[in-house]
C-alpha cells in the first residue's frame, strides 16, 4: 500500500506498532521507503456481485472491543477521533470498526461473530466426571487453606458426575510429601487422575523458592513418567490472607480449578486414545 507522504507513512507504522504487529524486513532507497508489518494469517480475496461496504483493507483480530479501545487511545493522541467508526454489526456475520490513520488510507479492523469460524476444529475434554477415579493428596500444614482447597475440589467433581466411592483422599504432613505421596497413588493405576493440594507462604519458611521447586519438579516429574495426569492445586503465596483469597473468599478456589483441570485432562486423554485406536 502507497501512502502519500513521509508523515502518514511514520504515523501507519505507529499505529501498527502500537497494536502489536511484528515489523519485518523494511527497505529504502533514493526512490522512497518501505516498512513491513506481519501477521500470523493472511488472504488476497476477490469478490464478484454485492460488493461489502467496508475498506479494501481489512485486519481479523480476536478482540474486536479491546483493539477498538487501543486504537481510539493512539487517534486521540494524534488528534484524529474524527476519523474512527464506531464497533458495527456487518451483514456477513461479523463486527467491524473503521479507522483512517492517515489521509486517503482507511482500515477495517473486523471480528467473526464465531470465532471459530474457519479455524481447524480443536478437540476439547469435557467436564463430565462419570465414571472416572481420582486420588486426592492434600497437605495437612495451613489446614485452614488445604481444607478450603480440598472442599472446592470436592465440590468440582461431586458436581460434574464423580461418585464419592471413586475419590480417595490421602492427607500427608506438608507440601514437601506431595510428590511422594502423589508417585506412589499413579503407579497402582487405579486412578485415572490425581489432585495434589496444598499451600507455601513466603513468610513462614526462608527456604520457600526451594521447598516450591522441588514441589512443583516432584509432581511434574510423576505426571510424565506415570502416564497419569496430575492436577497442580499447591499455592504459592506471601501472606495467608492471600492464600485466604485463592481459597474460596475472593479469588476464586485453586482446589476447585484443579479438580475441574483432572477432569479435562482425563477427558482428553480418553478422546485421544479413541481417535487413535489406544483407548484403555
Amino acid at each position: 500500500m502507497a501512502v502519500e507522504n513521509a508523515a502518514a507513512w511514520e504515523r501507519l507504522g505507529a499505529l501498527l506498532s502500537e497494536l502489536g504487529f511484528e515489523p519485518g524486513k523494511g527497505w529504502e532507497d533514493a526512490t522512497g521507503k518501505g516498512a513491513a508489518f506481519l501477521a500470523p494469517l493472511g488472504n488476497l480475496e476477490f469478490v464478484t456481485g454485492r460488493q461489502p461496504a467496508v475498506p479494501e483493507l481489512l485486519v481479523e483480530v480476536t478482540s474486536l472491543d479491546v483493539v477498538h479501545t487501543a486504537v481510539k487511545k493512539w487517534m486521540t493522541a494524534e488528534g484524529l477521533t474524527a476519523k474512527l467508526g464506531d464497533v458495527a454489526e456487518t451483514h456477513w456475520n461479523s463486527r467491524l470498526f473503521t479507522a483512517e490513520p492517515a489521509p486517503g488510507v482507511q482500515i477495517g479492523f473486523w471480528e467473526r461473530n464465531d470465532p471459530y469460524s474457519g479455524k481447524p476444529a480443536a478437540m476439547e475434554g469435557d467436564l463430565i466426571a462419570t465414571g472416572m477415579r481420582f486420588a486426592i493428596v492434600v497437605a495437612r500444614w495451613n489446614a485452614v487453606i488445604t481444607h478450603r482447597l480440598l472442599q472446592g475440589a470436592l465440590d468440582a467433581l461431586l458436581r460434574s458426575g464423580a461418585k464419592k466411592d471413586y475419590i480417595e483422599i490421602v492427607r500427608v504432613p506438608g507440601a514437601w510429601e506431595i510428590p511422594a505421596a502423589a508417585r506412589t497413588l499413579a503407579e497402582t493405576k487405579k486412578f485415572d487422575a490425581l489432585i495434589t493440594l496444598g499451600v507455601l507462604l513466603r513468610g513462614e519458611t526462608a527456604h520457600y523458592e526451594a521447598i516450591y521447586n522441588e514441589v512443583s519438579r516432584g509432581i511434574g516429574q510423576s505426571q510424565q513418567e506415570t502416564g497419569v495426569p496430575h492436577a497442580f492445586g499447591v499455592l504459592t503465596c506471601e501472606t495467608l490472607e492471600q492464600a485466604l483469597n485463592r481459597a474460596g473468599l475472593k479469588a476464586g478456589n485453586k482446589g476447585f480449578e484443579a479438580a475441574a483441570a483432572a477432569i479435562e485432562m482425563v477427558s482428553i486423554n480418553k478422546k485421544i486414545g479413541q481417535k487413535h485406536g489406544s483407548a484403555k
